[in-house]
């Protein structure tokens, strides 16, 4: 195994998320300190999740034409080109143009990079190097929003902060190759209803994930407020769920090395069915602090595993269109997620957000505790 291409690439998709970290949210208040309502800012914020499902479409054909390595140090490229323009045009329209074109860039990068990754490391291994990656990118988005603190959302310093990381990234991927040798034909973003059918549990386990992150970052400081708890306290306790999200993917992936990968999936699914239900009843007690760890963990290992059950069955532009295909899927989880959780926390219940989160936890468990739920997933001693 090549490790200093591990690190490389896996370091250029981190700077990805900690460019990202800053980015999204100064986006959406510089837009509020300009005067713009909260319709507004939304409809900004939903343009990369639109934006995702255009660069699904086209990592395929611009990996196969380009070749993956090219194509993903010009997605770098074009992202910090995205983000310099943003401190060019203070304009609304085209800003939404711009984020509509970063999400689509980073898209590419992402898609691209999870792949090299994925193919690149030892299946005996896979667990642990995947949960690396994703922790790592986990705390790369997690100190995003603590730096833009420090630089301050009223200069351009965060966006020309955000422009250095991607061109760093793109500088650091002309050091490596190997990427997954890419047929523009065979992976297109076309088939994604073959995969739902192949891998059931692991499309609905990626759309889950999506819609759990988009969820917490954007909802559920807003469910714990009106619960009762202080602002201060209620950024906190999000802060615990995505650290419970990042540190705990590395025992996840450890054990994803020693243990059958599919019943560590069917667990973590269990942990996140409990967890969500166990919210509304323990939030007012101390109980919640280790259910809280516990709800980011097993969501968070339900998109880690989706990674590895899908490295270790694909190869090259299967594997590109494999994560493609997720790339759909996440977009479609980042839409119907929050929509979804507002509507019925309007009309149904102030608990709709765990409620929900344990709605979809269960679908999961109906779909992985199938009989023959697994069968597409190649199995080399791990399955």
């Amino acid at each position: 195994m090549r490790w200093s291409t591990y690190w490389i690439v896996t370091a250029a998709v981190v700077v990805v998320g900690l460019a990202m970290g800053i980015t999204l949210p100064l986006v959406s208040l510089r837009l509020d300190q300009w005067g713009y309502d909260a319709f507004a800012i939304g409809i900004m914020a939903a343009m990369p999740a639109i934006g995702i499902l255009l660069g699904a479409r086209l990592a395929g054909h611009l990996a196969g034409y380009l070749g993956s390595e090219r194509c993903m140090r010009l997605a770098l490229v074009s992202s910090a080109v995205s983000v310099g323009l943003l401190t060019v045009w203070s304009h609304y329209g085209l800003w939404l143009v711009l984020r509509l074109l970063l999400g689509g860039s980073l898209t590419i990068t992402f898609i691209l990079g999870e792949s090299w990754i994925n193919q690149l490391v030892e299946d005996r291994l896979r667990g642990r190097l995947v949960a690396v990656y994703g922790s790592a990118f986990a705390v790369s988005q997690l100190c995003g929003p603590l730096l833009l603190g420090l630089l301050g959302t009223t200069t351009d310093a965060g966006f020309w902060l955000s422009i250095m990381l991607l061109l760093l990234g793109a500088v650091v991927l002309w050091q490596v190759d190997g990427a997954p040798q890419v047929n523009a034909g065979n992976a297109s973003g076309r088939g994604v209803g073959t995969f739902v059918r192949r891998m059931p549990a692991v499309a609905w386990a990626v759309i889950l994930f999506a819609g759990f992150e988009a969820m917490v970052l954007t909802l559920l400081p807003v469910y714990l407020i009106r619960e009762g708890f202080a602002q201060a306290l209620a950024l906190l306790m999000v802060s615990t769920v995505v650290v419970g999200d990042a540190v705990l993917q590395l025992p996840i992936g450890w054990l994803a090395d020693k243990v059958r990968r599919t019943t560590l999936f069917r667990l973590c699914g269990l942990v996140l069915l409990a967890s969500s239900l166990s919210m509304p009843l323990l939030l007012h007690s101390p109980f919640i602090w280790p259910v809280l760890m516990l709800f980011g963990a097993s969501a968070g290992g339900l998109y880690t595993l989706s990674l590895i059950l899908v490295g270790q069955r694909f190869r090259d532009d299967a594997l590109v269109r494999a994560n493609a295909h997720i790339a759909l899927l996440w977009g479609a989880g980042c839409l119907f997620g929050p929509l979804t959780t507002g509507a019925a926390s309007r009309w149904l219940s102030s608990h709709a957000l765990p409620l929900l989160m344990a709605g979809m936890a269960a679908v999961f468990l109906l779909l992985a505790l199938r009989r023959g739920a697994f069968d597409a997933v190649r199995v080399d001693g791990q399955g």
